[in-house]
This record gives C-alpha cells, structure tokens and sequence, in this order.
C-alpha cells in the first residue's frame, strides 16, 4: 500500500477537517500527478521532494521518509551500498522514479539499465541482465518475496523525504496543509496511518529533514 495508503488516510482526515467531500484520483506516476497538479485537476499529492519536481510544484515540509536500496539475486557478493557502484555492474531501475533520480547524481561507475515499470525492472534482475534492482525498499521486500534467494540489503543508498505537493502561487493553501501535517506528527493520526497500513519502512520525517535529497 505505501504512501498511497498514507495519503489518503491524511487526505480524509484533511478533507474532515476542512468539511468538503473527498475524491481520490490516481495517477499511474509521479510526473503524472504533477501534471495533474499544474493542470488543476486535483488539489494536492503526496510525493517525494525531488529537486526536478521543485522547480514544477511546491512542497511542504517533509512528512514521511522511506530508505532507497537493492536488491541482489541469490549468490550475490553484493553486501553493501557501496559495492553496488563499480565498474562492470549493471543496476535495473525505474525510469523517472525518484529513487532513479537520486541514484543518478550518485553513481559514478555502475551501469544503470531503465524500464518504465518496476515489474519490468525486476525482470532484468530474475533474467540475469541487471546484477542489482534498486529501488524503494518496500517494494524491493515485496519482489524478494518471488524471487528464491534474493536479498534486500540492510543499508541504503538514499532517503526519500515524502511532502505534500500543491500548484505554485498558492502560499495560503501550502502553509495550511503544512500546518495539518505538523499536527499529524504531533497527533498520532500519522503514526497510525503508517501502523494501520502495515509499512514498517515508512517513518515519520523529522522537521529538520531536508526538502531536497
């Protein structure tokens, strides 16, 4: 379920508060849901705060974090983060994913095979033509479930700090829905969103989280 369940667990209680009625639309990406946001075709997102969607969209401070990591076939010597990034291996990633986008700025070797699902992703893993499948380590735990021997490794290659996205030029609306989230914090309404939804890789994001990874 993922922030997909966190955010509408906080969307209801936001749209409870404000006394409108909810409506959910789901986007198939997070390119898709900013220009959803730009287009006005919804109010808000919860997303990573990603410095190619800043520039797009504004964000409030960050309300939840998850870790960036791999995925390793079994037999894998791979037992880090750090062995990941070495000439000679191939990583399968998501193209426009986020975690795509922060391994991006910091892989200086390794190369990095794309695909538009992260199903497809995960196929170049089980067939041998990626040694490693980073992504969001919910997802990865997920896969690794289907894949005999597969590991997730322990450490991370980043964190994904996740807020509320909204169209620029709306300074009132932002600082209200960063006030709300505040309150989830302090409330407990957060916390059980992420203990009802079952994602024990969530946390909820400090306030001194960086905006940007």
């Amino acid at each position: 379920m993922g922030t997909g369940f966190v955010a509408t667990e906080l969307a209801r209680a936001l749209a409870a508060r404000i006394g409108v009625e909810l409506q959910i639309l789901g986007y198939p990406t997070p390119l898709k849901a900013v220009e959803g946001l730009k287009a006005r075709e919804c109010d808000l997102a919860l997303m990573g705060i990603e410095p190619s969607r800043v520039g797009e969209v504004d964000f409030t401070p960050p309300v939840v974090q998850f870790d960036y990591t791999y995925l390793v076939p079994a037999g894998s010597a791979i037992t880090s983060s750090k062995d990941a990034d070495q000439p000679g291996i191939r990583i399968a990633v998501v193209r426009n994913h986020a975690s795509t986008m922060t391994l991006t700025r910091i892989a200086k070797h390794a190369e990095l095979i794309g695909a538009d699902l992260p199903d497809e992703a995960f196929d170049l893993l089980r067939s041998g033509k990626a040694h490693l499948f980073a992504a969001p380590r919910e997802v990865l735990m997920d896969y690794a479930a289907t894949l005999p021997g597969s590991r997730v490794l322990e450490d991370a290659y980043g964190v994904n700090n996740i807020g509320v996205a909204v169209t620029k030029g709306q300074a009132g609306r932002l600082a209200y829905f960063a006030e709300f989230m505040d309150e989830a914090k302090t409330s407990g309404l957060l916390r059980g969103a992420i203990e009802h939804g079952g994602i024990p890789t969530f946390r909820i994001a400090p306030r001194e989280a960086a905006k940007t990874q």
